[in-house]
């Protein structure tokens, strides 16, 4: 693993490869894309991509946590928090399952 990260203009520029948009069009593409999945799970919807995996938004009550120096219970508030769930088909190719073609 190389520690390289994907931006959203390494996404443009494959779209603007593969597809043969524009690289505004590529741009704009992705940046539409993006907003929806932002905007769905804003609503708190669920956003699923098939053989990708699955967003969720989940709700956290409140509960009493411990500062972890002084031992002193500190209360954690109620929270939204986001939640992937990857497929099977990508667990299979991250984890090199026999048979899955890499690439």
């Amino acid at each position: 693993m190389d520690g390289r990260t994907i931006t959203r203009a390494d996404l443009s520029e494959s779209v603007f490869q593969e597809v043969g948009l524009s690289r505004n069009e590529s741009s704009d593409l992705v940046e539409t894309i993006l907003s929806e999945v932002v905007e769905a799970l804003a609503r708190g919807e669920s956003v699923k991509i098939s053989s990708f995996g699955s967003f969720t938004v989940r709700d956290k009550g409140q509960r009493v946590g411990r500062n972890p120096k002084t031992g002193q219970e500190v209360p954690i508030l109620p929270r939204r928090v986001l939640v992937f769930r990857a497929s099977n088909v990508l667990k299979s190719l991250i984890n090199g399952a026999p048979g899955e073609n890499k690439g």
